[in-house]
């Protein structure tokens, strides 16, 4: 009896198997779609027999009028990509007042203060040095570097995201991921990243399928998130934007920094389809995405919640990271070996492969200090800078931050330090494909459990950066 009832089970299951095959061949668009549409449907005739009204058909709403341009498959990409550029031309062009102020009392002023200050209380010179010369400037270079683009681009995104808009890029996004054979929330993740990659691979949670959650997880990096805006800003304004005349400038680099954004998600979906089709092979799901009514602007709030618990808690991070940063690398340039230092030595090792890629080693050198926070990475390559080429234009003495008076003296100190335009290319390149920061990666090993995946996040972003730099160094010295 029990063979005879499982022979029978079995029959019923391979019937039931091969019904649903044959109606899942009827169905030539995705199902879970015609699914929804049905229930939808359904719903709304409930809703005519229970619900009476003596109006006329009904009118489209003013969000549904709206979402009918901004989603729409003729004009939802372009107003996203205008929208993006916009935020970014505002914000280089609007910083570099504010930048030049913070840099004249903090560095130019601030810096030489401290000095006197320190010698007249008689401090040692290395305790002078390891302070003031090392933790102080670090600290004043990301604060006068990172405020200003922090200041005007955390209030610009809040904003998008208070509207209801951030939704709809979501939206816009869905089908892409799910061709990438990732899941549609994977959306809502990757705007997150934009703000912090920590937070961005957290809000993975939402995604409950674990193959898919662990390829947004190992993916969310290519998202810019805030310590690296000044990178990109700075890298775009000094070598893009001087490649075109003044009145441009500004124009050119937000449209350099909005391409490297949109390489970010370009480079999201490619690494997304493939982990799919190989490490991580599945069948894609998929979800339902309920668009949020647009909400009026809030100004206080989205000014409360961008500059207080985002950009004073990443500026105070990246200072917390800088104090020793700058402390490592002032030992770094004063710890001497032979009859150079510490820091030159890195540098000349790391350089023959920086150079193969376009980069240098003073910038492989700055990521690997900066590994706590990539918001220290600009300072820490403008010190080593100074330390490695010892220009006594700069202001200062080994280890020592120099004086910035504005940005045509920092174009000047990287370019007499050997950068072209191909290495501040290269270095946008390879900020947006690199490792992720110490947090993000603890974050990636709490929510995975495991090293393996933990590793794959730190390596797998760094061997493409690296593989862009070089076939962009091919391309550049081919064309020129």
């Amino acid at each position: 009896m029990p063979e005879t009832a499982d022979k029978a089970l079995s029959s019923e299951v391979a019937e039931l198997l091969r019904t649903v095959q044959q109606y899942r061949q009827r169905i030539q668009a995705d199902l879970h779609e015609q699914v929804v549409a049905a229930i939808y449907a359904h719903a709304e005739q409930i809703a005519a027999r229970a619900v009476c009204s003596s109006v006329g058909p009904k009118r489209p709403t003013l969000d549904q009028k709206i979402d009918r341009i901004v989603t729409s498959r003729l004009w939802g990409f372009p107003i996203m990509f205008a929208l993006f550029a916009l935020m970014f031309w505002i914000t280089i062009s609007g910083s570099n007042v504010p930048s030049a102020f913070l840099a004249e009392w903090l560095v130019e002023r601030g810096h030489p203060w401290l000095r006197d200050l320190t010698l007249a209380w008689g401090w040692p010179d290395w305790l002078r040095g390891l302070t003031i010369d090392g933790m102080y400037l670090a600290t004043a270079w990301v604060v006068s570097v990172m405020l200003p683009p922090m200041a005007i681009f955390f209030p610009l995104f809040t904003l998008l995201e208070d509207l209801g808009y951030l939704p709809r890029v979501a939206f816009n996004l869905d089908a892409l991921f799910r061709k990438a054979g990732a899941h549609g929330k994977q959306a809502m993740s990757l705007m997150m990243g934009f703000g912090c990659n920590a937070a961005g691979v957290v809000s993975t949670r939402i995604i409950d399928s674990p193959r898919e959650r662990l390829i947004a997880i190992l993916t969310n990096n290519f998202s810019v998130c805030n310590g690296r805006w000044p990178t990109q800003f700075l890298m775009a304004t000094l070598f893009v934007g001087a490649l075109v005349p003044a009145p441009w400038s500004s124009l050119a680099a937000a449209g350099a920094v909005t391409g490297v954004a949109l390489l970010g998600v370009l480079m999201t979906f490619v690494v997304s389809w493939a982990l799919s089709r190989t490490v991580l092979k599945g069948q894609p799901s998929a979800f339902s995405l309920e668009l949020p009514p647009y909400r009026p602007p809030r100004v206080w709030q989205t000014l409360y919640t961008s500059l207080l618990d985002r950009t004073i808690f990443v500026l105070w991070r990246a200072v917390v990271f800088a104090l020793p940063a700058g402390a490592l690398i002032w030992l770094s340039a004063n710890v001497h070996i032979g009859n150079d230092t510490l820091a030159a030595h890195l540098v000349r090792t790391l350089d023959p492969v920086a150079i193969w890629v376009g980069l240098n080693g003073v910038i492989l050198l700055a990521y690997v200090l900066a590994i706590p926070a990539n918001e220290i990475v600009i300072p820490t390559i403008l010190m080593l800078t100074v330390v490695v080429t010892g220009q006594p234009e700069a202001g200062a003495g080994a280890g020592v931050l120099f004086e910035v008076e504005d940005q045509n003296v920092l174009r000047t100190l990287l370019v007499q330090g050997g950068w072209t335009t191909l290495t501040g290319l290269n270095l946008m390149l390879f900020s947006l494909l690199h490792n992720p920061c110490s947090t993000t990666l603890y974050t990636i090993y709490k929510e995975t459990g495991s090293w393996r995946w933990t590793l794959w996040a730190a390596l797998l972003p760094t061997a493409i950066g690296l593989s862009i730099c070089f076939l962009t160094t091919c391309l550049y010295r081919a064309c020129t």
